[in-house]
């Protein structure tokens, strides 16, 4: 079982201005001279974190890790507008075209995968290989799924504690009846809504709950930033022209090296949207991990995504 390389500090850090509005922070660690590789974190929202550095071996990798718009350090925090899949698409482009980088490995888990995903699909020939960790294509049966009914059935604990603030008229519609309190006036709605939705998703991320994991999620600006920003983009359908986007144009990234690793029993990103990718894109490898769920930091999600870097980084 492969653990986490040592810890390391970025050798380079900065802030990049997208847009009129929009700063982005980004860093970087491991080898200048290294295969460049971006990691794309969760979420919506999720921003970064030092572990994630931990993926790659520093001696191989040059690797790039930024916070989307709108969380961590990126300015300005929580904010919607000019926030959409083909902005942080554009975003990641200019973070290329910044630091001279040719081509590179992408590296996504969770809505990290829907990034990578639709990155790659836009930019094919910049993309060397993909690292995809716990499927999520976006598609309305995968929201309906975690945020209406279908999870809800293996956490029922956790799910009363979700559906709280939201008044019993308004349950047929969760994730809209959470939009409207997430974008409140009311600073105090939208914390109770925040941490309602946030906490939901710590709850449900490991086999076997991780109470440290609940905390970090109910955190007042982590909530913030990552109920409002989720919400908004399953609100918008992720901002794709149509439901399934991301499989109808599966074909255009085919001839990509990618590997799939899938926790068995992820409740939050359920194995059959791997599978569904895997099939139509039958030159992937898919790993099914038999005792995981979704979060990348279970001992075998981890060990199988740093063999995949391994073994990305070795390719000529």
């Amino acid at each position: 079982m492969l653990n986490f390389f040592p810890e390391i500090e970025p050798y380079n850090t900065g802030f990049l201005k997208v847009s009129d509005l929009h700063t982005i922070y980004f860093e970087e660690a491991g080898n200048p001279q290294g295969k460049p590789v971006i990691f794309v974190h969760g979420g919506p929202g999720g921003g970064i974190d030092a572990s994630y550095r931990r993926f790659f071996d520093p001696k191989v990798w040059r690797v790039i890790l930024f916070d989307q718009r709108g969380c961590g350090k990126s300015t300005p925090s929580f904010e919607l507008k000019e926030n959409t899949t083909w902005d942080l698409v554009s975003d990641m482009e200019k973070i290329r075209e910044l630091l001279k980088i040719e081509k590179w490995t992408v590296f996504g888990g969770s809505w990290g995968s829907t990034l990578a995903l639709a990155y790659a699909i836009k930019n094919p020939s910049l993309v060397q290989g993909l690292i995809l960790r716990g499927i999520f294509l976006l598609r309305e049966k995968e929201i309906q799924w975690f945020y209406q009914e279908g999870a809800s059935f293996i956490f029922p604990e956790a799910w009363a504690k979700y559906l709280k603030p939201i008044p019993f008229n308004e349950r047929h519609d969760l994730v809209n009846a959470y939009y409207s309190r997430l974008t409140s006036e009311d600073p105090q709605v939208r914390s109770e809504a925040a941490k309602a939705w946030a906490i939901w998703e710590g709850s449900t991320s490991k086999l076997y709950t991780d109470p440290a994991m609940i905390e970090r999620f109910g955190g007042d600006d982590f909530a913030l930033a990552f109920a409002r920003i989720e919400c908004h983009y399953f609100t918008n359908k992720g901002f794709f022209a149509e439901d399934g986007w991301l499989l109808k144009n599966v074909d255009k990234i085919r001839h990509i090296p990618t590997w799939i690793v899938q926790g068995r029993y992820d409740v939050v990103c359920p194995a059959t949207s791997a599978h569904e990718l895997h099939s139509l894109w039958p030159e992937s490898e898919l790993f099914i991990i038999s005792d995981a769920g979704h979060s990348a930091s279970e001992p075998g999600i981890k060990s199988k995504l740093i063999e995949a870097t391994n073994y990305f980084g070795a390719m000529t």
